[in-house]
């Protein structure tokens, strides 16, 4: 059994019924930390309708929040559920403005993370943050059938 994630009659994910769950239940999440909807509609009848505007924005919202944050915790919480929407971001044909996601954040998130200096303690670099992201969006894509 498989579910469909649609924008317009295009499928842009064809998920086994386990991966769609726990994607769908991650988007929730996400919604709220962002405090914006998504644009992925409810699963009816295995079909998931995504609104291209609304989605636009939660990307770039999501990849903000993501690229300001310096908590270590945060960043290995998120980074998958953030490639996997990279995806679909990427299908939907929406653009991602990576010079200005890649340079330096002004207004880090820290969370109350302990001030244990560590690799992970700081954001990325521009190119090495927006290069890794874009990297693992490219592997989990070969495993994303349509």
């Amino acid at each position: 059994m498989s579910q469909y994630f649609d924008l317009g009659d295009t499928t842009l994910w064809n998920p086994s019924n386990g991966p769609s769950r726990m994607f769908q239940r991650h988007i929730a999440v996400f919604e709220a930390e962002l405090q914006l909807p998504s644009g992925i509609g409810p699963m009816e009848n295995d079909e998931c309708k995504i609104d291209p505007a609304t989605f636009e924005t939660f990307v770039n919202a999501l990849l903000a929040q993501q690229r300001k944050t310096s908590h270590a915790i945060l960043l290995a919480l998120s980074e998958g559920f953030t490639a996997t929407v990279l995806v679909l971001a990427e299908r939907a044909g929406i653009s991602v403005d990576w010079a200005q996601l890649g340079s330096a954040p002004q207004d880090a998130l820290k969370d109350g993370q302990a001030s244990v200096v560590t690799a992970m303690s700081a954001p990325a670099e521009g190119r090495a943050w927006g290069a890794g992201l874009r990297e693992k969006a490219r592997e989990l894509g070969q495993h994303m059938p349509r």
